[in-house]
C-alpha cells in the first residue's frame, strides 16, 4: 500500500514538472534563411537594413532569432546547393536578395515561405500570381517603378538643357523591359526628345551600342532596369565615360562602379521592410495572402568625379537634391 503511494506521488510530481508542450513550442527559437550572391562584407548596409528592420519589430539575433547566412560569393552555381541546404536545416523563412536567387529558391521549395527583398516584376519572373493576392509560397516587395525612366529622364534633361537625342539601353528579355521603354517614350515625347533605343540582351552588345549611340551623336544614355546590365555595371559605366556622355542609372551600384548618377529605388528600404515579412510569416500569415509591396523610397546620387572626367557641370539646384554626392 506504502509502495503504491508513493508510486503515484512520483509520476504526480513528473506530471506537474514537466514542461507543457505549449511551453516547449513557444521556447522554439524562429531560424531564418538568408540567400545572397555576394559576400555579407559586399552587401553590409543591405544586410544591415534587414537586422535593423527585426530588431524594430522586437528580435534579437541569437536570442529570439537565428539567421543561416549563405553566399554564393559570386559563384552563381553554388545556389542551388545552399538553397538545398536551407531546406534541409528547416528553416522558417528564406529570405532572398534578388529574381535570380528567388528561382533557385523556388526550386528548392514550394513548402517553405520565401520573402523577396528585392525584385524587379515578381509577376513576369512567375514567382506570384499578382501583387494583390501572390498565391503560392513567394511574397516580399518589389523594386518595379517604371515611371521612374521619366523621373531619370526629366533629371538627364536639367543637366543637359540642350538634349535632343537620348540613347535608351535596355535588355528586351527583361519582363519589365518594355513598360520601362513606354514610360521613356512618353516622357521622351513630353520633351521633345529623340529616343534611339539600343537593345543589350548579352554583354557583347554592349561595345556595339555606344558605337551606335556615338554615331548618332546622342547627347546622354538611359539605363533601363535589367538583371544583365547590372551584372556588367562597370564595363557599362566605363564606356559611357569614354564616349563622354552623360548617363542615369537605376541602382546606386553603377554610380559606385564609376557611373555619373542614378535615380533608383532605395534598396536597403527594402531590406528593412522585408523584415516586416518575416515577423508576419513567423505569427501564422501565409505569403499567399500577403500582397507584394512596390517601392516608396527613392535616392539620388550623383558622382562629381565622373562629372568632371566627362567635362559636365552638374546645377546647385539638382546637387542640392541629391542624397549623395561622390566627390
Amino acid at each position: 500500500m506504502v509502495v503504491t503511494i508513493l508510486i503515484w506521488l512520483l509520476a504526480t510530481v513528473s506530471l506537474t514538472t514537466a514542461p507543457p508542450a505549449d511551453a516547449e513550442q513557444a521556447a522554439k527559437v524562429p531560424r531564418i534563411g538568408y540567400l545572397g550572391a555576394a559576400t555579407l562584407s559586399a552587401i553590409p548596409e543591405r544586410v544591415g537594413a534587414f537586422r535593423q528592420g527585426l530588431r524594430e519589430l522586437g528580435y534579437v539575433e541569437g536570442k529570439n532569432i537565428v539567421i543561416e547566412y549563405r553566399y554564393t560569393e559570386g559563384k552563381l552555381d553554388r545556389l542551388p546547393a545552399l538553397a538545398a541546404e536551407l531546406v534541409r536545416l528547416k528553416v522558417d523563412v528564406i529570405v532572398t536578395a534578388g529574381p535570380t536567387i528567388t528561382r533557385v529558391a523556388k526550386e528548392a521549395t514550394v513548402a517553405i515561405p520565401i520573402v523577396t527583398a528585392n525584385d524587379g516584376d515578381p509577376v513576369g519572373n512567375g514567382f506570384v500570381a499578382s501583387l494583390a493576392r501572390p498565391g503560392g509560397n513567394i511574397t516580399g516587395l518589389s523594386t518595379l517603378a517604371p515611371e521612374l525612366s521619366g523621373k531619370r529622364l526629366e533629371i538627364l534633361k536639367e543637366i543637359v538643357p540642350k538634349l535632343s537625342r537620348l540613347a535608351v539601353l535596355g535588355n528586351s528579355p527583361d519582363p519589365g523591359n518594355r513598360q520601362n521603354l513606354k514610360e521613356a517614350e512618353l516622357a521622351a515625347k513630353a520633351f521633345g526628345v529623340k529616343l534611339q533605343y539600343l537593345d543589350l540582351v548579352s554583354f557583347k552588345d554592349i561595345e556595339a551600342a555606344f558605337r551606335a549611340a556615338s554615331k548618332e551623336r546622342t547627347d546622354a544614355a538611359l539605363v533601363l532596369q535589367s538583371a544583365v546590365l547590372v551584372s556588367h555595371r562597370t564595363q557599362l559605366a566605363d564606356l559611357a565615360v569614354k564616349s563622354r556622355l552623360p548617363a542615369i542609372y537605376y541602382r546606386s551600384q553603377f554610380v559606385e562602379a564609376g557611373g555619373l548618377m542614378a535615380y533608383s529605388v532605395s534598396s536597403t528600404d527594402l531590406d528593412r521592410r522585408a523584415a516586416t515579412y518575416v515577423d508576419k510569416i513567423l505569427k501564422g500569415s501565409k505569403p499567399a495572402d500577403l500582397p507584394v509591396e512596390q517601392p516608396t523610397k527613392f535616392e539620388l546620387i550623383i558622382n562629381l568625379n565622373v562629372a568632371k572626367q566627362i567635362c559636365l557641370t552638374i546645377p546647385p539646384n539638382v546637387l542640392a537634391r541629391a542624397d549623395k554626392v561622390i566627390r
